[in-house]
């Protein structure tokens, strides 16, 4: 993920979306997760039967410095007021699903719509203009 270019625009964009998504599904202080929860994330992370399931799926063991880093992350923001401690969250989650958008990744499918499409679904054609179903 590191070959994103933070300063473009369709980083920003894709930033403003994310905090937007992530305003919503945390409305309030208490659903930002807490720096147990996240260290409880990297602890998981080094068992034997994550690093088991690792080695068996992508053929290396997990990499567990990023949840060592959000750990780390969480702790620089216990000081804060709850609410800038929820915003400094969000603005942090937000970057880190704006570069996993953007970077390379096997899941790059679809694109996000920004608008709907036109005449879509297509409307359905009446039994009448179809004719008899059965001759």
């Amino acid at each position: 993920m590191d070959n994103v270019n933070t300063e473009s625009g369709a980083f920003k964009t894709a930033v403003a979306q994310e905090v937007e998504r992530l305003r919503v599904l945390h409305p309030t202080v208490d659903d930002v997760p807490g720096c147990m929860t996240v260290f409880d994330d990297f602890l998981k992370c080094n068992i034997f039967a994550t690093q088991v399931r690792s080695i068996y799926r992508f053929g290396e063991m997990a990499h567990c410095s990023p949840k060592w880093n959000e750990f780390k992350f969480c702790m620089s923001t216990k000081r804060l007021h709850p609410e800038q401690r929820r915003d400094s969250w969000i603005q942090h989650r937000a970057e880190w699903w704006a570069r996993r958008r953007l970077g390379i990744s096997s899941e790059n499918v679809w694109e996000k719509r920004t608008e709907l499409l036109k005449d879509y679904p297509p409307p359905i054609p009446s039994q009448d203009s179809i004719g008899p179903l059965v001759e």
